[in-house]
């Protein structure tokens, strides 16, 4: 370039750096303009949504496996309540008691699991709210187009 040309402006200029102007570019060239800038907005809406459900299906995740824990838990209370009842009434010996402090540490364990798994379901939102938001924002960028 010489000292006499300039280089156009981003106004002056076309879609992807080309150096048409919107005068000088046909309405079919525009559609294609607005259908490749609506597919990639729609692929990185896309790209965008995947990010998120893949965040909020790992805190639903982790939730369920702390159920699923506090479940065995719970099982094995009961289990060790079972054994701790049958020693208690079949010798009355030390060794019913000890098997019931198992099972009450069992229990401990299962509602320490059943609170936590609880409170990582509840933080489950599967509103996706950052996509929603720039859904709006696109669809509001739509209509300027299609108005303007």
């Amino acid at each position: 370039m010489t000292a006499q040309q300039t280089r156009p402006t981003a106004q002056e200029t076309g879609p992807a750096g080309t150096d048409a102007t919107a005068e000088d570019r046909t309405l079919g060239e525009l559609v294609g303009d607005i259908a490749t800038d609506l597919t990639t907005l729609v692929k990185q809406e896309v790209e965008l949504a995947k990010a998120e459900l893949k965040i909020e299906a790992t805190k639903a995740g982790k939730g369920v496996g702390l159920v699923g824990g506090a479940g065995v838990a719970g099982h094995l209370a009961l289990l060790f309540g079972s054994f701790a009842l049958l020693f208690l009434l079949d010798s009355w010996m030390h060794t019913g008691w000890a098997a019931l402090v198992v099972a009450a540490l069992w229990g401990v364990a299962a509602a320490v699991m059943a609170m936590s798994g609880r409170k990582e379901l509840k933080s489950f939102n599967p509103k996706l709210e950052t996509t929603q938001k720039t859904l709006k924002e696109d669809a509001a960028w739509a209509r300027q187009l299609k108005n303007g």
